[in-house]
């Protein structure tokens, strides 16, 4: 909820609500570690793809994209107790990271350089990654990490190819 919308609705924000978005937004708490949040973030999200990974590709992709409209929208609200794309918020390298790992051989090698690509991508943020970024809210938040998740994967992917 905007805080101009606040008043409309009898003043602060639900603690119960503030807890659960907050919870969401870092994983647990785990964007509160200290030094590199993105990469706990990323780090936490592994575990997740590796059950991801056991649905398919339909399974998979369905988890993919209803997980970034959750974190279009809990990233944004978020941000209205963070302050705009806090470090602590990491919904959106959860994100990026799956998109970089999908559909990637269940190979550690594949993994570590999936990883590797994407926070690379993640914190270089060449064009269009950056673009993205630019946008309002929890879009910003989280097309700019899912544009480096994807970007990983097609190079990752071509990595693939050439040593496989």
């Amino acid at each position: 909820m905007l805080r101009r919308e606040r008043a409309r609705f009898g003043g602060g924000p639900n603690p119960g609500r503030r807890r659960l978005i907050l919870a969401l937004a870092t994983c647990g708490g785990v964007g509160n570690l200290p030094w590199m949040p993105g990469t706990w973030g990323a780090l936490a999200a592994l575990p997740l793809w590796w059950l991801l990974q056991h649905l398919g590709f339909w399974g998979y992709g369905l988890v993919l994209v209803i997980l970034s409209a959750v974190s279009i929208r809990v990233t944004g609200w978020a941000q209205e107790y963070l302050g705009p794309d806090h470090p602590s918020i990491v919904l959106d390298e959860v994100v990026g990271l799956l998109a970089a790992l999908a559909w990637v051989p269940l190979h550690w090698q594949w993994v570590l350089i999936g990883f590797t690509l994407f926070r690379l991508l993640d914190i270089g943020k060449p064009f269009p990654i950056k673009y993205c970024e630019r946008l309002p809210g929890g879009w910003g938040v989280t097309l700019d990490d899912l544009a480096a998740g994807l970007l990983a994967r097609v190079v990752l992917e071509l990595i693939i190819i050439i040593l496989a």
